[in-house]
């Protein structure tokens, strides 16, 4: 069976940090772009950052820029998402996404085939 599982999220105070990952079973991750999205209570999802198949290519929304990080270790079959000096704004359910047709990955989210069931990520004092 083909899943993505995402971990790593939690409780943080406001200027910490968390990585989330997010681990693949039933398929290899070398072919598929990755992306992370997020929805808060009440929102829509939006696309947070996401990385090509490769690697080399990665995107990420104005309001993460310079403080989260995208990466990827196939040999681990993981994508990882560094985020860092959390804001409470950032409090959301996250979700990482696999995209099987081509290489380049994508912020919105219907090109992407496969989800995770989401982890919890919560910014507060």
């Amino acid at each position: 069976q083909l899943q993505l599982v995402e971990s790593g999220g939690g409780l943080v105070q406001p200027g910490g940090s968390l990585r989330l990952s997010c681990a693949a079973s039933g398929f290899t991750l070398d072919y598929y772009a990755i992306g992370w999205f997020r929805q808060a209570p009440g929102k829509g999802r939006e696309g947070v950052s996401c990385i090509s198949s490769s690697g080399g290519s990665t995107n990420y929304a104005d309001s993460v820029k310079g403080r989260f990080t995208i990466s990827r270790d196939n040999a681990k079959n993981t994508v990882y998402l560094q985020m860092n000096s959390l804001k409470p704004e950032d409090t959301a359910v996250y979700y990482c996404a696999a995209k099987g047709l081509g290489p380049m990955c994508a912020m919105t989210s219907l090109p992407y085939n496969y989800w995770g069931q989401g982890t919890q990520v919560t910014v507060s004092s």
